[in-house]
């Protein structure tokens, strides 16, 4: 059982539109993770997103490639500034959830369960990115299982 957090697609200016939709580039970004979360037949119950226009286009991207049985619905508690340690104590390994959402928010978050410090940066997220995590049966710690970047470089 996993968790998996993922940051919102690169977005549109807010000069451009202030709702900050992605971008082509960022579609095209997601929509290419998608697809290689699908072949690696990554399954999710459900994604939760933000409800910002951009983790929600990038949350309904993502659902199109992987059919959560859950499906998609927003979800308080993931802004960019949110206390990432009272979202944690929602979190749980049993159920294969997909976080799409902001930065710093989901760094925050990836510190706190694999260190118990918020402030620890543990890995630079990137737009479009996955990260898998695990909770170990044992001792109830989270570790990072493997990472999706749309860029290596």
């Amino acid at each position: 059982m996993s968790l998996f957090l993922v940051q919102h697609g690169e977005s549109v200016g807010k000069e451009i539109d202030p709702a900050r939709p992605l971008s082509d580039g960022g579609m095209s970004s997601v929509t290419r993770m998608a697809a290689v979360a699908r072949d690696y037949h990554i399954r999710v119950s459900e994604i939760v997103h933000s409800g910002k226009t951009r983790a929600q286009q990038t949350a309904e991207v993502l659902a199109s490639f992987l059919h959560p049985p859950e499906g998609v619905k927003a979800l308080r508690g993931l802004d960019p500034r949110d206390d990432v340690t009272a979202f944690a104590e929602t979190v749980r390994a049993e159920d294969d959830r997909m976080i799409v959402g902001h930065l710093p928010f989901l760094e925050r978050l990836l510190s706190f369960l694999t260190t118990k410090t918020p402030g620890n940066r543990i890995m630079r997220f990137q737009n479009g990115c996955i990260v898998c995590l695990d909770k170990d049966p044992e001792d109830s710690s989270w570790h990072i299982k493997w990472v999706l970047m749309p860029d290596i470089g």
